[in-house]
């Protein structure tokens, strides 16, 4: 069942409303609130994503990050840092 990309673009930015919201009324460092919003414009934008794709063959500039894709980055870039030499 595809989801049109009208809907799913409306739910993205009511996503990203609630973030706003959510920031603006941060109560400190990991307030689950900010968290919980982070993760639904997340989820939303991968919705728009494949329901874009899937009725256009069309993607947006943007791409979500997760921690485990930095950790990989960043281990990946360590092992280019190091050169084999032979002699």
């Amino acid at each position: 069942m595809s989801i049109d990309p009208r809907v799913a673009l409306q739910s993205l930015t009511a996503a990203l409303e609630e973030h706003l919201a959510a920031a603006s009324a941060r109560r400190g460092d990991g307030d689950p609130s900010v968290e919980a919003a982070f993760f639904a414009v997340a989820d939303a934008f991968e919705v728009y994503e494949d329901a874009l794709y899937e009725a256009y063959n069309e993607v947006t500039p943007l791409q979500v990050f997760d921690d485990e894709e930095d950790e990989e980055e960043d281990e990946e870039a360590d092992d280019e840092d190091l050169e084999i030499v032979e002699e």
